[in-house]
């Protein structure tokens, strides 16, 4: 054990590029190796790319463009999709090892983000699925990262006497236009800063023209990441900005009723989940350790081999998780607030946790035999998440069953209609939802045009502002629904002349029971497609 100890203080390069390639590669060989199938958000993000557009309905243009750029290489296929996430994610890591490594000079903290973030499941999730949380921690990241360096002085001269350094906001200029374009939630970003350069001036510790280029960067990146998104709104209603105000539940009902206390302990428990309770205690415990270095002035030796967290860096920490953090979960005691939303406050609840579980080990605290097992326990679940495909999970236990099945649905319903119907070439494809409707037009062989009908009482979504397939009259279709339905809806029964009866069709993966769907065989389409509106 000594000698791996020396080893990770002697090396933590080394250590460091293994923590990031060995996670990296099996993220890689479990997407191209096909366990998983495609989450109904990333079908729908890919089909995205056939209608590039500057914006849509529900996030930015940037995740269509990244995924468009992989499949033009992978191929229309499930690592397509997902490899800007695979490396996206080990980007991130490295931007912040080699920032905690070289700014801060501390390699140990960095090597601790490392096995925080790769054992985490909120990033082990974020490393496969193609999500808009993805490219927005990146661009987080190096923001936080370039703000750190921006806001220190030179060679640790005192803060007046030294002038901010330009490159650094330069960065955050274009990455934080960037990060709007992958999701809103970037944003939040300019607050934070800004209060992190109010915190800085307070103290006296913001060099001479911080200001002057933290204002110009937040400025240029929200003209560069909102444009194209005001300008589609404009075009299409701002459909897209009253989609964000309902799920934050600052219109219709949601505004009425301000205080719930019935989905706060949902929301508190998946935050333990995303992040186990363990490295979830210690960001706590880091958090509370940040805001008193920061409070108390704590001074610290620069010089030091192993410089201490000073205070400028114990703000950073504490900003850029508490607020965003503790909104969310306020906020939970209002309306639903989906478990990601807070993504972003774990990139510094990472470094955090890091922080403390360092603090700890020299002081005694925790016996290193709890570390040691709280280290192998967490790569325990590393290894078992990608290995789960693998093992006998009894079936009712297995959640990620419900994520399975749809390759077989889209041979099931091409079989349907090369074998059903007269012209096949003349056979649509639809879905009264928006996830279904998406993993059909992946899913089924040829990759079809698919069409979503808004034949009851829904959500607004991205399908529904494109064209019905109003130019196929006299065509014939295919209907899906998710479960096992007996009827279809009225609306559907006007579009055509006639509808056969419920087709039942159970998938199975590895010989167990994943989803079950039924499929309906439409004749003669009639033109009509129904419009509803009003709900975002």
């Amino acid at each position: 054990m000594k000698s791996l100890t020396t080893s990770l203080r002697d090396r933590p390069g080394v250590w460091a590029a293994l923590l990031i390639i060995i996670p990296f590669l099996v993220r890689t060989w479990f997407v191209a190796s096909g366990q998983l199938n495609l989450v109904q958000d990333e079908a729908q993000y890919w089909d995205w790319t056939r209608h590039l557009q500057l914006s849509y309905y529900s996030k930015g243009p940037l995740i269509a463009l990244i995924i468009k750029f992989w499949t033009d290489i992978f191929g229309n296929t499930e690592l397509g999709v997902r490899f800007g996430s695979i490396l996206g994610m080990a980007a991130t890591q490295t931007v912040l090892y080699v920032f905690l490594a070289r700014s801060w000079r501390r390699p140990d903290l960095g090597l601790w983000t490392l096995a925080v973030m790769t054992t985490m499941p909120l990033f082990m999730a974020l490393g496969l699925l193609m999500t808009t949380d993805n490219s927005l921690i990146f661009c987080w990241a190096c923001c936080m990262a370039c703000l750190s360096v921006g806001s220190t002085p030179r060679n640790n001269l005192p803060p007046l006497n030294t002038t901010a350094r330009v490159w650094p906001f330069v960065i955050i200029a274009v990455l934080f236009g960037v990060g709007i374009l992958a999701k809103y939630m970037m944003l939040a970003f300019g607050g934070l800063a800004a209060v992190y350069g109010l915190c800085l001036s307070r103290k006296g510790l913001a060099p001479r023209n911080f200001w002057k280029y933290l204002s110009i960067a937040l400025v240029f990146g929200l003209l560069l990441g909102c444009a194209p998104i005001l300008i589609w709104n404009i075009q299409n209603d701002f459909v897209g900005f009253k989609h964000v105000s309902h799920l934050a539940g600052v219109t219709e009902n949601h505004a009425r009723s301000f205080i719930r206390f019935d989905r706060f302990p949902d929301y508190i428990g998946s935050q333990f989940g995303l992040a186990t309770p363990w490295w979830m205690l210690l960001m706590l415990w880091g958090g509370i350790k940040s805001v008193s270095a920061f409070c108390n002035d704590k001074i610290v030796n620069p010089f030091r081999e192993r410089p201490e967290v000073d205070q400028r860096q114990s703000l950073l920490l504490a900003v850029f998780f508490w607020p965003l953090w503790g909104f969310f979960v306020l906020w939970s005691f209002h309306t639903k607030i989906m478990p990601n939303w807070s993504a972003v406050s774990y990139v510094s609840g990472a470094m955090l946790a890091a922080f403390a579980a360092d603090a700890l080990v020299p002081s005694q605290r925790m016996k290193p035999a709890v570390i040691k097992g709280l280290l192998g326990l967490s790569f325990t679940i590393f290894v078992l998440v990608n290995v789960a495909h693998l093992l006998p999970i009894p079936q009712k236990y297995n959640i990620t069953n419900r994520l399975k099945g749809w390759d077989q649905l889209g041979e099931k319903v091409e079989k349907l209609r090369l074998k059903e119907f007269k012209n096949p070439d003349k056979v649509f494809i639809f879905s009264e939802l928006y996830d279904m409707t998406s993993a059909l037009a992946f899913y089924v062989p040829g990759q079809p045009r698919t069409y979503c009908a808004w034949v009851h009482d829904r959500r607004m979504n991205q399908y529904d502002i494109w064209d019905g397939p109003t130019d196929k009259v006299g065509w014939n279709a295919i209907m899906v629904r998710k479960y096992l339905e007996d009827d279809t809806y009225e609306d559907v029964k006007r579009m055509f002349e006639r509808i056969s009866p419920p087709i039942r069709v159970k998938t199975t993966y590895n010989g167990q029971h994943a989803r079950d769907f039924t499929i309906f065989l439409c004749y003669g389409y009639n033109g009509y497609w129904p419009k509803r509106g009003g709900s975002f």
